[in-house]
């Protein structure tokens, strides 16, 4: 894992050509490198159409603008000039905070890039600070796939990640419509939703991600349900008990002398007590009865 940072970190550096000079950058404001900070009027950028980060979480802009409002934008933002205007490279939300501040000028490093190293520096950014989700990132590593024809193996390598990482997250893509939202809004990770591409069956996929939501089942219970699904046609979802019903289940047998299961989990579910004697049930009522 390491060693991928590292990777990617050299990737991204030598993309950007600032990088490895970013701190001395921000001091000198463009001093003895040949990568000068500039103040550009926000109202002459534009966003990054293929920006591959959709979703913009408004709570973490308006925190970002504050910080901005108070310290100002630290880390310029890169863009690379469109005729008389510019576009931006990397930094869309340290733009989108800055336009909710009201700055009328950013500070950004202004270079030529060509499509294919606006593409992948705009994917990098948004990895190396996990601000993809699941989705967009299989996205934006399909359309770097399509539109300059690499393969998987070239991907992972100037990415710096495996190949069994690129295809796993590919492969998010053959999901449903429905479950891909799911995982879009968070509400399905990208663990369960990989369980899930194994099912063909649109309708037995968004049933078994719905009952994965709704019943908050681990990756494990659900990868059984799956197998379950194709075995038998039939959705069923079982839980294994969590350590503290586990707890709970040993400590009710030891006191009731007997056994007892639990079907559910803490929120809801049933008690089983089992009794092979009517004295036992007596026993059992005894222990349990409220006049006591």
């Amino acid at each position: 894992m390491a060693e991928a940072g590292k990777r990617l970190g050299r990737g991204l550096g030598s993309l950007l050509g600032i990088l490895d000079n970013e701190e001395k950058d921000i001091k000198s404001s463009g001093g003895d490198n040949n990568l000068p900070i500039n103040d550009i009027n926000m109202h002459l950028i534009d966003n990054n159409p293929n920006q591959p980060r959709k979703n913009f979480d408004q709570a973490s802009l308006e925190e970002l603008a504050q910080s901005i409002k108070q310290h100002g934008v630290i880390q310029p933002i890169i863009l690379t000039k469109r005729n008389s205007r510019y576009m931006i490279v990397a930094g869309e939300r340290r733009f989108r905070a800055a336009k909710i501040v009201g700055l009328k000028t950013i500070p950004a490093v202004i270079k030529d890039y060509t499509s294919a190293q606006i593409k992948e520096i705009a994917l990098l950014e948004n990895i190396q600070r996990e601000d993809l989700n699941p989705i967009e990132s299989a996205r934006a590593l399909d359309e770097l796939l399509k539109d300059f024809n690499w393969t998987q193996e070239v991907l992972a390598e100037r990415l710096g990640k495996s190949r069994s990482s690129i295809a796993n997250t590919l492969r998010l893509l053959s999901l449903s419509a429905e479950v891909l939202k799911m995982v879009e809004d968070g509400k399905l990770s990208a663990g369960h939703a990989r369980s899930l591409v194994v099912v063909s069956d649109s309708a037995i996929q968004l049933k078994l991600a719905q009952l994965a939501v709704n019943r908050k089942v681990t990756v494990r219970d659900l990868e059984k349900a799956v197998k379950d699904s194709q075995k038998s046609k039939s959705i069923k979802i079982s839980h294994e008990p969590s350590l503290e019903l586990k707890n709970i289940l040993t400590t009710l047998e030891r006191k009731l002398g007997t056994k007892v299961n639990i079907k559910g989990d803490e929120n809801k579910g049933k008690l089983i007590i089992d009794y092979f004697s009517s004295d036992e049930l007596s026993k059992i009522y005894e222990m349990l009865s409220l006049d006591k």
